[in-house]
């Protein structure tokens, strides 16, 4: 990869609005499996998250927030959020995360990854599982349990 040089004006925003209580706009300045980071700007409506409450197993996240007030769950439990944080998530249960807009303005934040070939999101509340990494972007449920050798 070349060395990268854009304004945020130049990058353009990606919308994503699937499902109630959650909504983002994002720029990606780094994008996903381009570099061995990641770097992206957030805006989350009031009311809004970005992604249900989850940790990575490789990827460490930290964020900073540049503008607006929101909530930040974590395994120690909720706290409020504002201009001027930072926020780091080391990969594994203890950097479990979830941020959402709990303000009146948007709530704006980069957002920096470190960025592994493969990794494993586990999402705690809704007993998912994500594998992200080249050429793979899959959510599980893990409800299920089958037997290692199962189907060989």
């Amino acid at each position: 990869m070349d060395i990268l040089h854009q304004n945020i004006d130049d990058v353009p925003v990606k919308h994503k609005c699937k499902h109630e209580g959650y909504e983002y706009r994002r720029q990606d300045l780094i994008p996903m499996r381009q570099a061995n980071c990641m770097a992206s700007r957030y805006e989350l409506p009031p009311g809004n998250a970005a992604y249900p409450y989850h940790y990575h197993t490789q990827n460490e996240e930290f964020f900073y927030i540049l503008s607006g007030t929101g909530t930040l769950r974590t395994p120690q439990g909720e706290r409020p959020v504002r201009a001027g944080d930072a926020l780091f998530f080391p990969a594994g249960e203890q950097g479990a995360h979830k941020l959402t807009n709990t303000g009146d303005e948007p709530l704006i934040y980069l957002d920096f990854d470190t960025s592994h070939p493969i990794d494993v999101a586990l999402y705690p509340d809704s007993g998912k599982i994500g594998i992200w990494g080249k050429n793979i972007n899959q959510v599980f449920n893990t409800n299920t349990q089958v037997d290692y050798y199962e189907g060989e």
